[in-house]
């Protein structure tokens, strides 16, 4: 099977719910690895938080689109990240603010685009785990 007939069946049974799960994987697995590059590799890290940018930027386009489907609520608070991703993506180049924070937002989203079976094992997993020291 070539490449192209894979990612035109991907296309064919991946909703945008999954694609977006996925996409968010991939950048935080960028970002992952360019946190731990010398901080001086500004063309990597630059090119990873652009990357992140372009998703955000293309989300927060999607959600100002008046015939999106989701309720006004909920594209004001990805509009509103959005933004925020934005200026502290200047932060992180500019003044080395740490990129977790980024890191942690898209984690976050990518939880919230789970598909269900995989909401119920990471809820079952965080219920069943033993209490921290922290927790007790």
């Amino acid at each position: 099977m070539s490449l192209t007939a894979y990612q035109q069946a991907s296309v064919r049974v991946e909703d945008p719910r999954e694609t977006e799960y996925r996409l968010f994987g991939m950048v935080i697995r960028a970002l992952t690895e360019v946190k731990a590059y010398d901080r001086t590799n500004l063309g990597a890290l630059s090119s990873v938080i652009d990357w992140n940018k372009r998703i955000w930027n293309a989300l927060a386009q999607d959600c100002a689109d008046e015939g999106n489907g989701h309720n006004e609520a909920l594209r004001a608070g990805i509009i509103s990240l959005a933004i925020f991703v934005e200026k502290y993506s200047t932060q992180v180049i500019r003044d080395g603010a740490d990129i977790d924070t980024l890191i942690d937002i898209n984690r976050t989203v990518m939880q919230g685009l789970a598909p269900a079976s995989t909401q119920s094992s990471q809820a079952s997993a965080t219920s069943a785990a033993p209490a921290t020291a922290a927790q007790a």
